[in-house]
């Protein structure tokens, strides 16, 4: 859905900023705007203010900044076009449709949503009634408490077979949308339709603003064909592009939470109960590219959470050769095996809380599965057999679209592979041609010592050396390649402002670490910089207390690990000192408020950017007014952007706090 630049001004014009703020923060005049406690940020003093004449926020002490949509965007972690159907809704405007035929499919969708919450009504009130005795019996035994039900809407089909037909006929709703609904079975082999779902607890589907969808319903009788049955594809429904507990684990991963994929209804519901509210599950296939897109869009990192059995495992699997092509910067999974025999619910009905967390926080890279997959089982014992490992490797590394991702991967799996076969008492020169022993000897045998344990920062097994840096070279060849020359681009003003902000300030990696390692960095030598800084900072910097000395031993770490020439081209892009917050010596405040600000439009602006992209592409397909609307909003709104570059510049010492910093 696209909206006319003219839609949205309505919009602005009819909803103040104040209104559409004050319905979060509570405010308070000052002067001719307002003021609050902010809506991102923990603090005592108000320093969030919104200008109605100015249309816009602006939160001093995140760096955040924007209009309406961005405020709705932002606080309840939704999409562009989400964020306006829930303003127009505020404004009791009507969303217009692109043409006459999607007013009519607009129209027939919000009257099957109508029938669904009918026949959720339904279903709940059958669970409460003396016929959900058995229903209730089972849930009972599977510890969903009554509060719970209500939680989650689940409901009882009874055992008729036109209990639902019966009910909604009598509400006014015609068979026809009862069918299409997937409500009812029809066919040639049923010339009377009847209910889909019978004798069965019910799970109600709901979408990403919360509207039930589509049902899954678990039989209570042992000899039915399909333990659980689901709604079948509908105009509301298709169930590749949905997850189970979708609408309240966006809003819960949007807060913080860890978003966790299991594999069922009743495992989610047990992971919620547990206190693991960003659960969400798949309807009843393994995961999808467009599922794997709505993780990804609540969270950089999901886990996926699988049975740790042989079945579990191939699941995982599974996911990890769906995701490995579509990896991005910053966007991978985790995995995570249950123990042999145990499904979450059973896990947090033994263990409670902590058996979960406990799972939860072993969970293994992508990569690591990756690899573990390959040697699980193999022998590797002769040149040929290792030849045809690395061979494997290079066709999964070769389907990676993403030319960074493709390039670390290569490098993770080639270091594994080193240090999996080198010889024992020995660095190994896998790759090299030396396997160890000297000329006239037999070599010593290869035996793969496992998969490398990934340690976080400083530990064994952690990031390589500083010297090597994350781009080692595999030959003279390819250092000289024209692959490896092409990285000589010129780094962003912006990036380069991030990183020095860093290398001045290595204290900003004690509470922002995750951050700094998320951000989506557009330079491959920026990448490589940022690499070199966290490693260097894991090493010893956090010993020293104080932050000068900090600074000249993270500047003299680099350049002893080769990074002279980046470090240079990193001052050559900052053509303007104004920004003090970024420099030695600057105030502690100066600098976090600073960073706040660089990191807020750094991460605004590469999501415009895929927006852009998203409307490129749609005006390609369908060169509507309506989508090359959208291209221009999103065209204005990056300029709006731009232009707040300059709340960066001269903060500091062109604000007047030149002299108080020194």
């Amino acid at each position: 859905m696209r909206f006319t630049p003219e839609f949205l001004d309505e919009l602005r014009a009819r909803l103040p900023v104040s209104e559409v703020v004050g319905r979060r923060v509570k405010l308070k005049k000052a002067g001719r705007e307002w003021k609050g406690l902010s809506p991102f940020q923990q603090e005592k003093t108000p320093s969030f203010f919104v200008n109605d004449q100015k249309q816009a926020w602006f939160d001093f002490s995140s760096g955040l900044n924007g209009n309406i949509f961005d405020f709705i965007m932002k606080t309840d972690g939704v999409s562009f076009i989400e964020a306006v159907e829930r303003l127009a809704g505020m404004a009791g405007v009507a969303i217009p449709a692109a043409t006459p035929d999607a007013a009519r499919h607009e129209q027939r969708r919000r009257t099957l949503h109508d029938v669904m919450e009918l026949a959720t009504k339904f279903f709940i009130d059958t669970l409460a009634s003396r016929n959900g005795a058995k229903a209730r019996g089972y849930l009972g035994d599977r510890g969903i408490t009554p509060a719970t039900q209500l939680q989650f809407r689940m409901g009882y089909a009874p055992p008729d077979r036109f209990g639902l037909k019966e009910y909604l006929g009598g509400q006014g709703i015609s068979t026809e949308d009862m069918v299409e609904a997937g409500l009812l079975v029809t066919g040639e082999n049923a010339p009377v339709p009847y209910d889909r779902f019978r004798d069965r607890v019910m799970f109600p589907i709901t979408d990403g603003r919360g509207r039930v969808i589509a049902f899954g319903g678990r039989a209570l009788e042992k000899d039915v064909p399909a333990k659980y049955l689901n709604s079948p594809e509908t105009p509301l429904f298709h169930k590749g592009d949905n997850l189970y507990n979708l609408f309240t684990a966006r809003q819960a991963t949007h807060n913080g939470a860890q978003l966790i994929v299991v594999e069922g209804y009743v495992d989610v519901i047990a992971m919620v109960t547990a206190g693991f509210a960003g659960s969400v599950a798949p309807l009843g296939t393994a995961l999808t590219e467009n599922q794997l897109t709505l993780l990804w869009k609540m969270a950089d990192e999901p886990i996926l959470c699988f049975d740790g059995d042989r079945a579990g495992k191939k699941a995982a699997y599974r996911a990890a050769d769906l995701a490995l092509p579509q990896l991005k910067p910053g966007k991978s999974l985790r995995i995570a095996l249950l123990p042999e025999g145990q499904d979450p619910d059973d896990l947090a009905r033994s263990g409670g809380r902590a058996a979960i967390e406990e799972v939860i926080g072993a969970a293994r890279p992508l990569a690591e599965m990756i690899w573990a997959r390959e040697i699980e089982g193999g022998m590797f014992d002769t040149p040929e057999r290792r030849a045809a490992l690395e061979a494997r490797i290079g066709e999964l590394t070769n389907g990676i679209r993403d030319e960074v991702i493709r390039r670390y991967y290569r490098q993770d799996l080639q270091e594994r592979l080193q240090r999996t076969f080198a010889p024992e008492g020995g660095r190994g020169g896998y790759g090299r041609g030396q396997y160890g022993g000297r000329r006239g000897e037999s070599p010593r045998p290869f035996t793969p010592r496992g998969p490398a344990q990934n340690g976080r920062f400083g530990q064994k097994g952690a990031t390589p050396s500083l010297a090597r840096g994350p781009y080692q070279a595999a030959s003279p060849q390819l250092a000289n390649s024209p692959i490896m020359r092409g990285q000589r681009s010129a780094i962003s003003r912006r990036e380069a402002l991030i990183l020095q902000s860093l290398i001045n300030h290595p204290w900003l990696l004690h509470d922002h670490l995750e951050e700094v390692a998320a951000l989506e960095l557009a330079h491959p030598e920026a990448h490589k910089l940022r690499a070199g800084i966290i490693a260097a900072f894991a090493n010893d910097h956090h010993h020293s207390p104080d932050a000068e000395e900090q600074a000249e031993k993270m500047r003299s770490d680099l350049e002893a690990g080769g990074f002279s020439q980046i470090l240079q081209r990193v001052e050559r892009a900052l053509t303007t000192q104004a920004v003090w917050g970024t420099q030695a010596g600057a105030a502690r405040e100066d600098v976090l408020s600073t960073w706040r600000q660089l990191v807020a439009l750094h991460q605004k602006t590469h999501a415009l950017l895929r927006e852009k992209k998203d409307a490129e592409q749609a005006l390609a397909e369908d060169s509507s007014e309506a989508n090359l609307a959208w291209l221009q909003d999103i065209q204005a709104r990056m300029a709006e952007a731009d232009g707040t570059e300059a709340l960066i510049e001269g903060f500091g010492e062109l604000s007047g706090r030149f002299q108080r910093s020194v």
